[in-house]
């Protein structure tokens, strides 16, 4: 049986546990006071127990926390040059990050038999294109070509929405959120590769990618990002959000797949995904892949294959 297990924070954060290390997947794990429904009901302070951090992007929905479970535990962090520098600003050692930007192969020092994780330039979801997400059967078409200065005018709207029009408890656990954050917005979405004694587990955290990174990856496991609209090779999918994930299972032919990013974690911006048509799209292109949901913190033994 394999020991490799995972557990689910929520929003796109998760705690693996393998080769007798303890990863944080993203780092987000406190939510606003008014979140509806399930949730972790953690903190990033409950966490004490953590030997590295990898992060997605430097949005604060991936990275707020992160510098909190590394003032509790001897973690290391991998993530890229803006998430390094807002880790920095919040007081976490330099020396404890290790800045990437695509192309590095990490050794999981620590480990219990042989561990790294490889890093792949990304895509962040074209978040500029909508205001509150949507069901991912949602089609969506046009906004092709649109410059980097319309995308920014968008974005800063969304902003104001954000700021202004939630519920007071949301808005003010955004404002704790962003504290060291910059305009420079993502700071280049990536995505890792692990290579563990178990399998290989492949980890996305927002819905993008480069059509020749992704098509040559391949992966036992797939995390792959499931909320707004998919970005291919810097434009916006024309189709629906199922499609894209689906998509992406025909690239990487994993044996299983995981969502993330898909629950409802920002009341009034976020909306609890209904999965079913992810679901069929998937089967359509990949019959022997597995999508698995698991309910938050547990313990999922992803590499336990039914051969």
């Amino acid at each position: 049986m394999s020991d490799t297990t995972l557990d689910w924070y929520g929003c796109a954060t998760f705690g693996l546990r393998t080769a007798g290390l303890h990863i944080l997947l993203d780092a987000y794990i406190d939510r606003a006071g008014n979140a509806a429904g399930p949730q972790p009901r953690v903190t990033a302070d409950d966490i004490n127990d953590c030997d590295w951090i990898v992060i997605g992007h430097a949005h604060f929905d991936h990275l707020y926390g992160a510098e909190r479970v590394m003032a509790n535990t001897d973690a290391r962090l991998i993530g890229s040059y803006e998430s390094v520098r807002v880790m920095e600003q919040a007081g976490v050692p330099v020396e404890r990050m290790i800045p990437v930007a695509g192309g590095e192969t990490v050794a999981l020092e620590g480990a219990a038999g042989p561990a790294t994780v490889s890093v792949f330039p990304s895509q962040h979801s074209c978040v500029w294109s909508h205001g509150q997400m949507g069901q991912p059967d949602e089609v969506c078409l046009g906004d092709l070509g649109v410059t980097w200065q319309e995308q920014r005018r968008r974005f800063d709207e969304l902003m104001r929405y954000l700021s202004t029009e939630l519920d007071p408890a949301a808005i003010e656990h955004m404002i704790a959120s962003l504290a060291g954050h910059s305009d420079r917005g993502d700071g280049g979405a990536l995505v890792y590769r692990f290579d563990l004694p178990d399998g290989t587990l492949l980890f996305q955290d927002t819905s993008g990618h480069w059509s020749g990174v992704m098509e040559d990856l391949t992966a036992d496991v797939a995390i792959l990002a499931a909320a707004g609209r998919g970005n291919i090779d810097g434009e916006p999918i024309q189709g629906s959000l199922a499609h894209f994930v689906a998509r992406q299972v025909a690239m990487i032919s994993p044996k299983r797949v995981l969502l993330c990013h898909h629950d409802d974690w920002l009341p009034g911006f976020s909306v609890a995904t209904d999965a079913s048509s992810i679901a069929t799209e998937i089967d359509a292109v990949s019959p022997d892949t597995e999508l698995l949901e698991v309910d938050y913190l547990a313990g999922t033994r992803i590499f336990d294959f039914d051969d």
